[in-house]
C-alpha cells in the first residue's frame, strides 16, 4: 500500500500545478498520444480513477457546484469567486480537458489494453468509469464531441458534436451490454491495491453499472420520451442488484496532510493561498435551513461564526447594508464557514444518491411505502456518512418523535419535493455538482423572486426558509435566473473544424436538453 501512496501523491500533485483560473491551456493536462499501448491495463487504473474522482470535486466543480447549489457564497472581504456568485460566464476548460483528452483518454487505451491481454475485468472497471465520466461530461456542456471523440489513433481530429440525447441513448446501450452479460465476468480478478474505489470487487463495478444506468433513466424525467412504468420494471427487476456501498475513495486510505496530496476542497482550502478559508462562507439559504430544521448535519458541515452559525445572502458582496439590524454591517459579521478535511473520503457516486433515485421512481409511480422505505434509507445513509447515529432529529423514527424531515404522504409533486431537498442536503460537502445538476433537473428547492438588494431587512426576516434564492449581485446578468449550465471551453469551439459545431453560448442561461421542467 505504501508504493501506491506515493503514486498518488505524485498523482495528486500534478492535478494541482493546475489548479488555478488559467482557462487558456485547453490541452495542457495530459498529451492524448502519451499512452497509446499498455501491457497491463491495471497500471492506468488509479491514475484514471483518481483522475475522474478529483475533478468531479476539485476547482470547478467541486466549489462552482457549492456555490450554484447555495451550500456557500462569497465572503465580503475578498474576491477569488465573486464571479461565479455573479454568474459570469465560465468555461471549465481545463475541467473538460481532464475529464476527456485525460480521464477519458485513459480509459480507452485501458479498455483495448485489457482486450488484447484478456485482462476484463480491468475491462469493466473501465467501461464502467467510461459511462461514468461521459455522462458527467454531456450533463455539464450539453452537446459535445462523443460518437468520434478520442479517435487521435484512428486519424479523427475534427470528431463530430452530438447532442445530449442521442450520447444518453448510446450510454445506456453500454450499460445493458455489460448488465447483459455479467455472469461472463464472474471469475475474473483485479488486483485490489490497483482499485481504490472497489478493492476488486466485481460485483461492486456491477452494481455501479445498474444504479448509473437508473440515474440516466431518471435523469430524463422531464422529457417527453421518459416512460415511469419502463423505469419501475427497471427497478424492481434489480432492486437487490443496485449498489449498497458508496462508489468512492476512502479518504483515509490514501489522503495525507500535505500539500498536493488532500481531498481535493481540502486542498483548496488549505493549500496555496487557502482559497477556501480566505473566500468562502455560509450561504443563508442552506444554513438557515439546517438551523431552523434542527437538522444535527449542520455541525458537522460547518464551522460557527464568533457570534454563533450565521450565513450570508447568495453573492451579497459589496454590502455595507445591516440586514439583521444589530449595529454590525453585514461585510463586518464573523460568518459560518466550511471545512474539508485532508482525508474526507471522495464519492463519484453515493449510496444515498442511488436510494433517493429509487424512491423518486416510486413516488412517480404512486407507491408510497416503497418510496418512504428508501427516502428512509438515504437519509439514514447520509446521517451515517456524518457520524450521526440518532436520526430522530430528521426522521422522527422513534414514535411521538417530531423529525423535521418526516416522508409526508400527499400529492406525486409533494413527494418529489421532499425527495429532492433531502437530496440537496444529502449532497453537501460530498456530491456538489450533482447537486447542481440535478436540481435543474427537479427545480427542487425552488427559486424565490425575493429582491433582497431592495430591502435586506425584511428579507432577512422573512426568508424563504427551503428555497434559493436569486445571487443579489448575479440578478441582473440572467434577467432573475440561475445557471443552468457553463459556456464551452473556447478551444473547443475554435479548434474544431466539424460543421457539426455548436455556437457559443450566450450565457450560464442555457439548459442542457433534459432540464425542460418549468421553473428558474
Amino acid at each position: 500500500m505504501k508504493n501506491w501512496k506515493i503514486i498518488f501523491t505524485l498523482f495528486i500533485a500534478l492535478l494541482f500545478i493546475n489548479v488555478g483560473c488559467d482557462e487558456d491551456g485547453l490541452d495542457i493536462n495530459r498529451d492524448p498520444m502519451l499512452l497509446e499501448k499498455v501491457d497491463n491495463p491495471e497500471v492506468i487504473m488509479p491514475v484514471a480513477q483518481m483522475s475522474v474522482a478529483n475533478t468531479i470535486m476539485g476547482w470547478d466543480m467541486g466549489i462552482t457546484g457549492g456555490f450554484w447549489s447555495q451550500y456557500f457564497t462569497q465572503s465580503h472581504t475578498a474576491s477569488q469567486f465573486r464571479q461565479i456568485d455573479q454568474y459570469f460566464e465560465t468555461t471549465f476548460s481545463n475541467t473538460y480537458t481532464e475529464l476527456t483528452a485525460g480521464a477519458l483518454n485513459d480509459l480507452e487505451v485501458m479498455k483495448r489494453s485489457a482486450l488484447a491481454n484478456d485482462a476484463m475485468g480491468s475491462y469493466v472497471v473501465a467501461e464502467a468509469l467510461s459511462i461514468f465520466t461521459w455522462q458527467v461530461v454531456t450533463d455539464t456542456w450539453g452537446t459535445v464531441p462523443y460518437f468520434e471523440a478520442l479517435k487521435g489513433h484512428e486519424a479523427i481530429f475534427s470528431p463530430n458534436f452530438d447532442t445530449g440525447d442521442k450520447i444518453y441513448a448510446d450510454l445506456i446501450l453500454r450499460c445493458d451490454e455489460l448488465i447483459n452479460n455479467e455472469s461472463d465476468y464472474d471469475d475474473v480478478i483485479i488486483t485490489p491495491a490497483k482499485d481504490f474505489i472497489y478493492a476488486g470487487d466485481i460485483h461492486e463495478w456491477f452494481a455501479f453499472v445498474k444504479s448509473l444506468k437508473l440515474k440516466l433513466l431518471l435523469r430524463q424525467s422531464e422529457t417527453s420520451g421518459y416512460n415511469n412504468a419502463t423505469v419501475l420494471a427497471y427497478v424492481e427487476d434489480n432492486i437487490d442488484g443496485f449498489m449498497a456501498h458508496s462508489a468512492m475513495v476512502e479518504g483515509s486510505d490514501y489522503f495525507v496532510d500535505k500539500d498536493g496530496s488532500r481531498h481535493p476542497m481540502a486542498e483548496v482550502e488549505m493549500g496555496g493561498a487557502g482559497y477556501l478559508s480566505t473566500n468562502v462562507i455560509a450561504s443563508k439559504t442552506f444554513l438557515d435551513y439546517l438551523m431552523v430544521n434542527g437538522d444535527p448535519r449542520l455541525a458537522t458541515i460547518f464551522i460557527e461564526g464568533d457570534d454563533g452559525q450565521m450565513g450570508a445572502f447568495q453573492g451579497d458582496f459589496f454590502s455595507e447594508a445591516d440586514a439583521d439590524l444589530d449595529g454590525t454591517k453585514d461585510q463586518d459579521e464573523s460568518y459560518s464557514t466550511v471545512e474539508f478535511a485532508f482525508d474526507d473520503d471522495l464519492f463519484l457516486m453515493s449510496v444515498w444518491e442511488v436510494y433517493f433515485n429509487i424512491a423518486e421512481v416510486y413516488a412517480r409511480a404512486g407507491s408510497f411505502v416503497d418510496a418512504e422505505e428508501y427516502y428512509i434509507a438515504a437519509v439514514e445513509a447520509s446521517l451515517d456518512h456524518h457520524g450521526i447515529e440518532d436520526y430522530d432529529a430528521v426522521l422522527g423514527i422513534v414514535e411521538g418523535s417530531e423529525g423535521y424531515a418526516v416522508f409526508t404522504n400527499g400529492t406525486q409533486e409533494a413527494l418529489i419535493k421532499q425527495i429532492a431537498t433531502q437530496r440537496w442536503v444529502a449532497y453537501a460537502k460530498t456530491q456538489h455538482w450533482e447537486s447542481f445538476i440535478d436540481r435543474n433537473r427537479t427545480k427542487y428547492p425552488a427559486v424565490n423572486d425575493i429582491d433582497i438588494a431592495a430591502n435586506r431587512n425584511q428579507a432577512f426576516i422573512n426568508f424563504p426558509v427551503g428555497d434559493f434564492t436569486i445571487s443579489v449581485n448575479g440578478r441582473a446578468k440572467l434577467g432573475g435566473r440561475v445557471p443552468a449550465s457553463p459556456t464551452y471551453p473556447e478551444l473547443l469551439l475554435t479548434r474544431n473544424y466539424s460543421e457539426t459545431v455548436p455556437g457559443q453560448k450566450a450565457d450560464l442561461g442555457e439548459k442542457i436538453w433534459w432540464d425542460q421542467k418549468s421553473g428558474k
